[in-house]
């Protein structure tokens, strides 16, 4: 499902046949990036597990390289369940969407040991530069150890992240001197591994960095959209997340909608590619507890839930 029909951009993105002028919008004001008070939005409660939307901006918890921050999203749930929350996994500060915590520290080792070993399945939004030449792929690409470090000396380790394009886009934007306009593009991602900054990275090495990414993407770019918009953020997005309950054994598919400002990109409702399912489970498609308690709802229809396969996303 694309808008307009690309010719083949070269490996920066950027087409190889000119464009037609375009008529630059007006700039508003940029709008800082700032996080919501109050309760974080859960999306999935039970005596085990507490999922959350997390909006972008919040850490996930306090850390010394941010030792000025005072608000993170353990603290906020912990107070906001009145019980001690463990981080099943990482989401880096201008990530927005699924987090998962446990509510005892054998379910966050187990856990652990399920994402060590690749039993989960997550799924991301990413707005990039360009159009990638191709609808799809897969970036098979070691990264370093630590993204903070320069990559010589370091391990390399193994990482791979399929992707696939959700849409392409133009933006009224003068953003190179040769071109009217600046093209972007909606990816949705799927990284196999879980390195830091992974899909960040990628998506650099593919040559479509994310737009409003700091460390690895293009300042110059990201400062005239942010203008464009009157809003900065990383516009990348946490969807989906499918992982078997460590104590129920049921196969949880946890899905946080994106935000407004994701509005105006052609986002499918429900995109939930069909992932493997862990051995010996069978997708239950549960939801699991409404957050004010209760018994979980019943297994909704193959129809209800509408996962998306990957054909249906062109």
């Amino acid at each position: 499902m694309t808008s307009h029909t690309p010719s083949l951009p070269d490996a920066s993105g950027e087409a190889a046949s000119p464009r037609s002028a375009a008529t630059p919008a007006p700039h508003l004001p940029v709008v800082p990036q700032t996080v919501p008070p109050g309760p974080l939005p859960l999306l999935y409660l039970d005596d085990h597990l507490a999922v959350v939307h997390k909006p972008a901006g919040l850490l996930v918890h306090r850390t010394a390289l941010d030792a000025h921050e005072d608000d993170a999203a353990l603290q906020r749930l912990r107070d906001q369940l009145g019980r001690p929350v463990w981080p099943v996994h990482r989401l880096d500060r201008g990530t927005s969407g699924v987090l998962v915590f446990a509510l005892q520290a054998e379910v966050a080792s187990q856990l652990g040991v399920a994402l060590a070993e690749r039993m989960t399945h997550k799924r991301y939004l990413a707005l990039v530069r360009g159009w990638p030449a191709q609808d799809r792929g897969t970036i098979d690409h070691p990264l370093a150890r630590d993204p903070e470090l320069p990559s010589a000396g370091q391990p390399m380790l193994e990482a791979h992240t399929h992707w696939e394009c959700l849409q392409r886009v133009t933006v009224p934007v003068v953003t190179h001197t040769q071109f009217p306009d600046t093209r972007l593009s909606l990816l949705a991602c799927e990284p196999v591994q879980g390195r830091r900054h992974q899909i960040r990275r990628h998506l650099k090495h593919l040559a479509h960095p994310i737009i409003g990414d700091a460390n690895h993407g293009k300042g110059p770019l990201n400062r005239a959209l942010a203008a464009h918009w009157g809003m900065q953020r990383l516009w990348l997005h946490a969807l989906t997340m499918r992982l078997q309950h460590p104590v129920t054994g049921a196969l949880l598919t946890l899905e946080a909608p994106p935000g407004p400002e994701w509005e105006q990109w052609t986002v499918p409702t429900g995109i939930v590619s069909a992932g493997t399912a862990p051995a010996g489970t069978a997708p239950a498609n549960i939801t699991g507890r409404s957050p004010s308690g209760g018994s979980p709802p019943a297994a909704p229809s193959p129809e209800a839930t509408s996962p998306l396969s990957p054909q249906s996303l062109r």
